[in-house]
């Protein structure tokens, strides 16, 4: 059976260091996995590029597989360079043998686990952003990915055991950051899935408001912590 854990952002190595306890533990195996809720930022200076090979050699190196959705905060034109191929039931992008990447409205069963993951999020500082160098506009999810992600969801009953994503629903978002300027579709399109469509789930775990908050008994937002959910 595997260990499975869910931790917050990693922004390429600038907030890696949370792993380095974990990768200490002697019994854990590349049948073990580590979720990373968005902003992986480990594909980011161009395709097979010396510096993101380098990046992704130190994750390669941990352990356990790293299993990550994409954040606000990618390079989605390198990531787009990856073939794409179906695992536990989900459509991934296999980086390299311990890296993949989870994608948007996919459902993935993991040790009889099903884990719906959404990417995804808005920039508020896109303003000061160059777009194809720091700023990407695959950051908020297509038309196509939206309804992929009800059909797929659909057709496993509305019900899944966890929920991974970067951002979070609005009536999550004001208990998050009560003040916070961020506010998007995403958010609303979250809200719409748990309470319109009704989406049934154990626990509900997402990243990019850089703070560490259980929020209700179903909702947590990670950054530091690292939470084993098996």
């Amino acid at each position: 059976m595997s260990k499975i854990y869910v931790t917050g952002d990693t922004h390429r190595t600038t907030d890696i260091s949370k792993l380095l306890d974990l990768s200490r533990q002697k019994e854990l195996t590349k049948n073990d996995y580590v979720i990373i809720a968005g902003d992986f930022g480990g594909l980011w200076n161009g395709f097979k590029s010396d510096s993101d090979e380098k990046i992704l050699s130190i994750y390669a190196d941990f352990p356990w597989t790293t299993l990550w959705v994409d954040g606000n905060h990618e390079n989605f034109d390198e990531l787009s360079q990856y073939p794409v191929e179906e695992w536990n039931g989900g459509l991934i992008q296999k980086i390299n043998d311990s890296v993949i990447h989870l994608m948007r409205g996919q459902i993935y069963t993991i040790d009889d686990l099903k884990f719906f993951t959404m990417g995804g999020g808005a920039s508020i500082d896109k303003m000061w952003r160059c777009e194809h160098l720091s700023w990407w506009k695959q950051e908020m999810p297509s038309d196509n990915e939206y309804k992929s992600a009800i059909n797929n969801l659909k057709e496993h009953d509305m019900t899944v055991d966890y929920v991974i994503t970067h951002c979070c629903s609005r009536s999550c978002l004001r208990k998050t950051l009560p003040n916070s300027r961020f506010n998007d579709e995403l958010n609303d399109w979250f809200d719409y899935l748990e309470m319109d469509m009704a989406l049934k789930f154990k626990h509900w775990y997402y990243g990019h408001y850089h703070l560490d908050k259980n929020i209700d008994k179903t909702h947590t937002c990670l950054y530091n912590k690292i939470v084993r959910i098996k």
